[in-house]
């Protein structure tokens, strides 16, 4: 018998051995990106949620895994590993590029705060910057230099130079990812990583903030 933790976990384990935050598992599936959040297996009255039949066939689908494969995750995760209460020492908080432009993701300066981040292990990553975060990328807007599913590793806090890449949020909601040609007091430019896409050019007041891309995992 499994409990609902277990499938949770389960779910956790899936994504991950899938080389995907669970935002990224569920996006690739056709799910809502926040189906698998944490703050979405409890209801506010604090009930368990359990994921469906539906969503749980469309994650094995998507990963080729069987439910025999899946059970055996429930199985690890229950009676072999006990569930991580702190992330681990390489775990950086990630989400979906998609998710990154609503509201309570990040502070004014661009730091992320508040709830519904996953964590992704990256062995060898020990960005400085205590306040680095991941985002998985989505869409070909950013090819050739990242692609559908890469994770990119931002740091709020770096000094950002001419030449760099960086996530850029505007005032209106947009968050994307170009390169930094020029700033200057009253333009701020940015040449697109993907040639089919348009450069912007901006006012300083239509930057909500700007962070450096310091890797890239492909």
């Amino acid at each position: 018998m499994f409990s609902h933790d277990d499938i949770w976990h389960a779910i956790d384990q899936l994504a991950n051995k899938s080389g995907y935050s669970t935002s990224g598992l569920a996006k690739k599936a056709g799910l809502d990106p926040t189906a698998f959040n944490r703050s979405k297996r409890m209801s506010p009255e604090g009930k368990p949620r359990w994921p469906s039949t539906e969503s749980v066939a469309k994650i094995l689908a998507v990963t080729d895994v069987t439910m025999g494969e899946f059970m055996a995750f429930v199985h690890v995760e229950s009676y072999t590993v006990s569930p991580r209460k702190a992330p681990a020492k390489n775990a950086i908080p990630v989400i979906g590029c998609a998710q990154a432009g609503a509201e309570g993701y990040f502070t004014d300066a661009g730091y992320p705060q508040g709830e519904g981040w996953d964590y992704v292990d990256l062995p060898g990553v020990s960005p400085t910057d205590e306040a680095a975060y991941a985002l998985e990328v989505s869409g070909d807007s950013m090819e050739p230099l990242y692609r559908d599913g890469d994770i990119i590793v931002v740091s709020p806090s770096s000094g950002i130079r001419r030449g760099d890449r960086v996530v850029v949020k505007t005032s209106d909601g947009q968050v994307t990812v170009k390169e930094l040609a020029r700033k200057t007091t009253s333009k701020v430019e940015l040449k697109a990583l993907n040639p089919a896409h348009e450069d912007m050019n901006l006012a300083p007041e239509q930057v909500e903030w700007m962070a450096r891309v310091l890797w890239v995992s492909q």
